[in-house]
C-alpha cells in the first residue's frame, strides 16, 4: 500500500510546490519506511496513503509556505516523532540542515534507519528537550526550532526558544483556530526572548484546517529557561 506519486505532485503543485521525480521518490520511501516501522513500534496513527499525503507530508511542507528559509539554515525539530515537520522540508530543501530531537530512544532509531533510506545526512539525538536546551553545544544555535505537537503553545515555546539563535524563528504546526492558544501564549514568548511574527492559516484537502506560528527570537533566553518538565507542566509562563 503506497503513496501515490501522480496525486502527491498535483496536490504540491496546487500548493505551490514543485516537487522533482527524486523528491516524489523520496517521499514514497518515507511512507514505505514509516508504515514498516509502524508495524512494531508506535508512530503514527494515520496510515491510509492519501491521508499520509495530506496530513503528514503536505501539512509539513506548509511551514516552507510562510517562511523562505535561507540558504543552509540550521533547524531542530523538537519532539520530533517520526520526523514531521523537518523531513518533509528537508526533502524539499535539501539544503537544510536537519538535527532531530526526540526523548525516546526507539524514535531515534526509527529516524536514523529513515535518514539513511532518504539519503539525509541528519543528526537525530536521544535527549528530553528541556536538558538538551540548557546544553551548549545546542543552546542558541539553530536558526530555527521546529515543533508539530500537541502541547500548548507555551509549554512548546519554553521547549523551543531556548535553541533558537538571536535572530532566529522558533515555527510551531497548530490547529486552524488556535487565537486563544497563542493570545495565551503571549507572555511565555515574551519572557523567553520571542516576539510573534504571524499566524498563517490554510486549509488542505479534504478539509483539513491548519495553522502555522512564526515567533521571532529577539532576544537571548534568560538561562533559568527550560525549567525541568515537570515545573513546565505544573505552572506554564
Amino acid at each position: 500500500m503506497t503513496i501515490s506519486n501522480e496525486q502527491l505532485k498535483t496536490y504540491g503543485e496546487e500548493y505551490g510546490f514543485s516537487l522533482t521525480d527524486r523528491m516524489v521518490e523520496q517521499f514514497g520511501t518515507y511512507a514505505d519506511t514509516l508504515l514498516e516501522w509502524n508495524q512494531k513500534m508506535n508512530l503514527t496513527a494515520i496510515t491510509q496513503p492519501d491521508d499520509i499525503v495530506i496530513k503528514h507530508f503536505l501539512d509539513s511542507l506548509m511551514l516552507l509556505k510562510s517562511v523562505p528559509l535561507q540558504e543552509g539554515s540550521s533547524m531542530i525539530d523538537v519532539g520530533t516523532g517520526a520526523g514531521f515537520p523537518s523531513v518533509p522540508v528537508k526533502i524539499a530543501r535539501p539544503d537544510v540542515d536537519l538535527t532531530l530531537l526526540d526523548s525516546l530512544n526507539k524514535r531515534v532509531t526509527f529516524l536514523q534507519a529513515l535518514s539513511q533510506a532518504l539519503g539525509q545526512e541528519n543528526t537525530a539525538i536521544h535527549f528530553r528537550a528541556e536538558e538538551a536546551g540548557r546544553k551548549p553545544e545546542y543552546r542558541e544555535r539553530f536558526d530555527i526550532a521546529t515543533a508539530r505537537a500537541v502541547a500548548d503553545l507555551a509549554v512548546l515555546a519554553e521547549y523551543c526558544l531556548p535553541f533558537v539563535k538571536v535572530g532566529g524563528l522558533f515555527i510551531a504546526l497548530k490547529g486552524y483556530d488556535c487565537e486563544e492558544e497563542v493570545a495565551g501564549a503571549q507572555k511565555a514568548i515574551q519572557l523567553l526572548g520571542g516576539k510573534l511574527e504571524k499566524v498563517d492559516r490554510y486549509v488542505l484537502p479534504k478539509e483539513n484546517k491548519r495553522s502555522v506560528v512564526v515567533i521571532q527570537k529577539i532576544s537571548q533566553t534568560p538561562a533559568k529557561y527550560p525549567r525541568p518538565s515537570a515545573k513546565i507542566a505544573k505552572s506554564p509562563l
